[in-house]
């Protein structure tokens, strides 16, 4: 009982002295999962419903109760908020993040996956797609590999931020983004392209 009541105190003491740091790590694998689940509902066609159930499913209950002669677990909420004690998820769906979802699979199913197919454009280092060839493009769709790049390419920088934003961390979007460039390159079909690191060009 005493060595509880000693534990509590001095944690008490170290949060009134304002020493006591919350680390809020970028969640990696949560990031991945998110990605891979976006990235397929736009590439796959299809799976975005899939991708919605158990993104922001609770975490299952933990017991806090305090053994008998320790601290309550009321006490120890307000010393480690249990939101930071838990491994988050990343929050992938707002109304916002939504509408560029639906924007970018429309815009794949009608253009993009076909200029893919042919090898005008891959994707980059930095989770964005660019014109690789002009030439390998049917006329049809010359006019519009522009416009279709430069739209995607907007709504890719928009949902990267939005993801930050919707998870209350605008300063992930740099690491959202490298999850996403990455994710995007493994999730590319045979036959596609994607930039290396050095900056050419590879064929999966």
């Amino acid at each position: 009982m005493h060595k509880h009541t000693v534990l509590l105190g001095s944690m008490l003491l170290v949060l009134l002295a304002g020493c006591v740091t919350i680390n809020v790590y970028f969640p990696a694998a949560a990031a991945q999962k998110a990605a891979d689940q976006f990235i397929g509902s736009v590439i796959d066609q299809g799976t975005a419903q899939a991708g919605k159930t158990g993104t922001d499913s609770k975490a299952p209950a933990v017991d806090t109760k305090a053994p008998s002669g320790g601290p309550s677990a009321d006490v120890l909420d307000l010393l480690i908020p249990a939101a930071q004690a838990a491994t988050p998820d990343l929050r992938i769906h707002t109304p916002a993040i939504d509408a560029i979802q639906t924007r970018m699979q429309k815009r794949f199913r009608d253009i993009l996956g076909p200029l893919l197919d042919d090898g005008v454009i891959g994707f980059t280092q930095d989770g964005l797609v660019q014109v690789r060839s002009l030439q390998a493009a049917p006329l049809s769709l010359r006019a519009q590999v522009a416009s279709a790049v430069a739209a995607e390419n907007a709504d890719r920088n928009r949902l990267y931020a939005e993801i930050a934003e919707a998870n209350g961390h605008p300063e992930w979007v740099s690491r959202i983004r490298e999850t996403f460039a990455q994710l995007w390159i493994s999730r590319a079909h045979a036959g596609w392209y994607y930039r290396d690191s050095s900056g050419a060009w590879k064929r999966k």
